[in-house]
């Protein structure tokens, strides 16, 4: 059996495939021979390129376009008809080498070969992989056979303190939660300590510290890409002392690719009666408060009340349920709606599921903060793994296939930035919007651009995928969060030369795209101009501190240029020639944000041939609104009912929130 998986790949159809290989793998050239000079001063361009072809052959990696089989077919026929030459320009490598500006400083030499040693190393590692999987000689190996995988399984799971802190105060759970899962964590808080520059509260004038006690508990998912934290499926942080409010609070979220979702805040106020419930259980309990009329006598008078037969129900004020130095008992379980928070044996907090994060996801349990943890246990846990084997995600069926390329241009080409493991986002999108009329008629062309994944069987699978759907474009390079920006310029490439698109638009796996609205928005602008259209960020001031902070070095001005927002972006086919043709005379400059890069080059762009910028809300940064045009980190699901809510209704109307 392990025999005829590897055959797949040493086919006669198999080696057609990868012989057609577009010419556009300038990402990984410079980080692997940035010794060899491809552009010649005194030559001509295009002979200096051919003669380092043929001098580095085929040891380097390009990237993959893998089609369907009637566009295999085409493309073979066509390059048949081809000369030797004509082969040589179609398959040419890039080179990518910074201005000479760059060097003539010492910030520029730092960032320079901050971000080479990076795509190098990324690269190296990647080409190794990527000469594996050509060859055959990856498999799956005995142990992460996904029908083995199960084995892995435990019902339950016992840690006591010493030995969760020897694990990096990480519980592993290998299978995820099901319905019914639940985990209890003993604990002690600790005693509130000075802060003399915290970030979660504002010091008083005068006050030189403030008293912070607060800790964390959350379910992680896997990391998927390298730079980008796993999803934080669950984050539940008590804040005893510390808070902004000044009074203790539980704040409970999510966090999906390094993008914090809407904050439930539990203030010691019951939940509305009119508002949501979690499995028949309000979302916040009642504590008791400095700064309102009941007082914790109420529990002596309702056991009174008790005593002497009295009927009438009395409400009961609990105080705040964690406390310093208190040991605490508190037990997590996954229930129909959401999650039910119980603390000292009475229902605390219900945390609502959020659309995109299901329950099998939730691989990890962290423990942080100023907390000491003297036992976990987790119970009633799957003993078989439901996801493990990704192809569970794909339908095999051939109307999911991509079209074909066609001969002559197209108005538009989307290249949709995703990650190896991100099956059932890229099968969400091929049954949704990519199923439009257009794009099914070949008038617009959509492809994903994947970089290769640290798990091996991850790659193998990619590789079915790629061949069977035909609309995969692989970058052989391994995936970092700060390389996204090769995927960019991958993007470019291919919509200029290998479709030879009008317009060009880069958006994300979990962006929803309304087809014939970006077609209609291209049509707005009067086709001879240069155009970028998004969501656009006018003055946007550099951060030097946080998540997305930016050193001096990496950037040294303190505003942005006017920036279009990563997840749906549009560029006239101009602009991404200009982009090409700068990375190939060794004049681009890379930036580890890639909406940002893509920023500096228009701007670059528009130094010699103005640009019309065009800026709606209507590309949304972050969720759906109604009459979108395009909408971000939509879950499989939403994408899917996105879909049928254009169909059935006829207008774009938002699912629920995730």
């Amino acid at each position: 059996m392990k025999r005829a998986k590897l055959e797949t790949f040493a086919s006669p159809s198999r080696l057609r495939l990868l012989q057609l290989l577009t010419g556009v793998a300038f990402l990984c050239l410079l980080f692997i021979s940035f010794e060899i000079p491809l552009v010649s001063q005194s030559g001509s361009r295009s002979d200096s390129i051919d003669d380092a072809f043929e001098s580095l052959g085929d040891a380097l990696p390009r990237v993959v376009p893998l089609g369907t089989g009637d566009e295999l077919a085409h493309k073979d026929n066509r390059r048949q008809r081809t000369s030797k030459r004509r082969m040589r320009e179609f398959n040419k490598v890039s080179g990518l080498v910074f201005n000479e500006s760059i060097f003539n400083s010492k910030a520029g030499k730092d960032k320079f070969l901050e971000l080479h040693k990076e795509a190098k190393q990324a690269c190296v590692v990647g080409k190794k992989l990527w000469d594996e999987l050509q060859s055959g000689k990856i498999e799956f190996d005995t142990e992460t056979r996904p029908e083995n995988l199960s084995k892995s399984c435990p019902h339950s799971i016992s840690l006591s303190g010493n030995e969760f802190r020897d694990q990096n105060r990480v519980v592993v759970i290998p299978c995820g939660l099901t319905l019914g899962s639940h985990i209890t964590v003993v604990g002690t808080p600790r005693w509130a300590h000075a802060e003399y520059n915290p970030k979660i509260s504002i010091l008083k004038e005068g006050d030189d510290s403030v008293m912070v006690s607060q800790f964390m508990i959350e379910l992680h998912g896997l990391k998927t890409v390298d730079r980008e934290e796993p999803p934080r499926i669950l984050h539940f942080n008590p804040r005893l002392k510390g808070d902004w409010s000044g009074k203790p609070v539980i704040e409970q979220n999510t966090c999906y690719r390094m993008q914090w979702g809407s904050a439930l805040r539990c203030e010691g106020w019951k939940s509305r009666a009119d508002e949501e419930t979690v499995d028949g259980q309000v979302k916040c309990e009642k504590w008791i408060r400095d700064d309102d009329d009941h007082m914790e006598e109420s529990k002596a008078v309702w056991w009174l009340n008790r005593l002497i037969g009295m009927a009438k129900k009395v409400s009961i004020d609990w105080p705040y349920p964690f406390a310093e130095g208190k040991l605490f008992v508190l037990t997590l379980s996954a229930g129909f709606d959401g999650y039910r928070i119980n603390v000292d044996g009475r229902h605390v907090t219900s945390f609502p599921y959020r659309t995109g994060f299901i329950l099998e996801e939730a691989t990890g349990l962290f423990v942080n903060g100023d907390i000491d943890v003297h036992s976990i246990f987790a119970a009633s846990l799957p003993t078989s793994h439901p996801s493990f084997r990704s192809q569970m995600h794909l339908e095999i069926f051939t109307k999911w296939k991509a079209p074909a390329i066609p001969d002559g241009p197209v108005e538009l080409f989307i290249g949709i930035l995703s990650a190896g493991s991100h099956f059932a986002e890229r099968m969400a999108v091929r049954k949704s919007w990519m199923q439009h009329k257009l794009i099914r008629s070949s008038h617009v062309v959509a492809r994903f651009f994947v970089a290769l994944h640290g798990r091996k069987e991850v790659n193998l699978e990619l590789m079915k995928e790629a061949e069977y759907f035909g609309d995969i474009v692989i970058v052989p390079y391994m995936d970092d969060y700060d390389l996204l920006v090769l995927k960019t310029i991958a993007i470019c490439d291919y919509g200029v030369r290998t479709v030879a698109a009008k317009y060009i638009m880069k958006c994300d796996d979990d962006t929803f795209v309304r087809v014939d609205i970006m077609i209609k928005e291209v049509r707005k602008v009067d086709e001879y101009k240069s155009i970028y259209i998004g969501n656009i960020n006018f003055h946007y001031k550099v951060l030097r501190h946080g998540k997305w902070a930016v050193t001096d070095q990496e950037w040294p001005e303190d505003y942005y240029p006017p920036y279009a927002n990563g997840p749906a972006y549009i560029v006239s086919s101009d602009i991404a020639q200009f982009i090409i043709s700068e990375f190939e005379k060794n004049k681009l400059e890379l930036f580890k944000m890639e909406d940002v890069s893509m920023a500096r080059w228009v701007g670059e762009f528009n130094s010699s041939r103005p640009v019309q910028y065009v800026h709606s809300f209507k590309f949304c940064q972050s969720g759906c609104i109604e009459d979108y045009y395009t909408a971000h980190y939509q879950s499989p699901r939403q994408m899917i009912c996105l879909w049928k809510k254009l169909q059935s209704e006829g207008k774009p109307q938002c699912c629920n929130s995730r």
